[in-house]
């Protein structure tokens, strides 16, 4: 009993509910919830820390950046008092202000990624991107199968898939730049690959069907996305039974500069978070490995993961 009336105690606070009602919809950094609430960093910091130690929350550090979301694994019963809480204020003016400034901060997230690629588009493989070593590049190729369908997911340009569309059978390019996607076409075309098609897309949201194809690939785009854990689910869904993921990213760094410089929303990944995305989205055979790294500073490594959708 005593623990149920601490929980009620947490959630009579007004800023902890407010708190909570995000964090419910969205993971977000300490600095977006100042921007989001309109409150300084002292108060923000306290009531999140009383969250965390209540055991409703929990934090994760991305390089100096703190961020919080609803700990997962939460007895059900906590959840439906904790979304009974929030659905009880959600008519109140704050709360319609607090979503309302929800979007635009991820539309701001949006935002910058893609002015990032709009601004490299057709530059790409020309300028440094961490990661995009032709080390790595060459394991993915080796594990590449011919005359299939093959989706890139967060391609840009499509430069791998530029090469895989003179054996596959068909190649989708996904992206969420339109200038990405402008570019990527007039290449397709310029080199005369009919079987290279470039779709405006996001890679939590994938513009194909169900059981469509027979590889997926997301090469060094996982740390631009939001959700992560969501993009490779999306993945799983298109794949045919019996198709694989593979999946090209950085190891989790402390290069703080790459969220400005290139546009970064994760600064990495582990390899046991890799291999847990794959895990809980569904995939057999999971594998990942370190298969480069940099020799300059900050001498980024890349992971290659892999994963084998189940069924017939």
């Amino acid at each position: 009993m005593t623990d149920i009336w601490d929980s009620l105690k947490v959630l009579s606070d007004p800023t902890r509910l407010r708190l909570l009602a995000l964090l419910l919809k969205e993971e977000l950094s300490v600095a977006e919830l100042q921007e989001i609430l309109g409150m300084g960093q002292s108060r923000i910091s306290s009531q999140l820390a009383l969250l965390r130690q209540a055991g409703f929350v929990t934090d994760r550090r991305d390089g100096k950046k703190a961020f919080y979301s609803l700990r997962a694994g939460l007895p059900a019963k906590q959840v439906t008092l904790l979304r009974a809480a929030c659905d009880s204020v959600a008519d109140l003016p704050e709360s319609a202000e607090d979503l309302a400034s929800l979007d635009r901060t991820l539309h701001k997230r949006r935002q910058h990624s893609e002015q990032y690629f709009n601004l490299i588009a057709g530059k790409l493989g020309k300028n440094y991107c961490p990661g995009r070593s032709w080390e790595a590049l060459g394991h993915l190729a080796l594990r590449l199968v011919p005359a299939i369908t093959v989706a890139d997911l967060g391609a840009g340009e499509g430069l791998v898939s530029q090469l895989l569309a003179r054996r596959a059978e068909r190649v989708w390019c996904i992206d969420n730049s339109p200038k990405m996607v402008e570019v990527g076409t007039e290449l397709a075309k310029k080199n005369g690959l009919a079987n290279l098609t470039y779709k405006l897309g996001d890679i939590e949201s994938v513009p194909l069907p169900d059981k469509s194809v027979d590889l997926a690939i997301l090469s060094q785009a996982l740390h631009h996305a939001s959700h992560p854990q969501s993009a490779v689910t999306e993945a799983h869904r298109i794949l045919k039974p019996g198709g694989q993921l593979l999946v090209l990213d950085l190891k989790e760094h402390d290069y703080e500069k790459a969220h400005e410089q290139f546009g970064d929303l994760w600064l990495g990944f582990k390899e046991s978070a890799l291999h847990s995305f794959l895990k809980s989205a569904g995939f057999l055979k999971v594998d990942v490995t370190t298969v480069s790294r940099e020799a300059n500073e900050p001498c980024f490594e890349t992971l290659l993961a892999s994963g084998v959708k189940g069924g017939k």
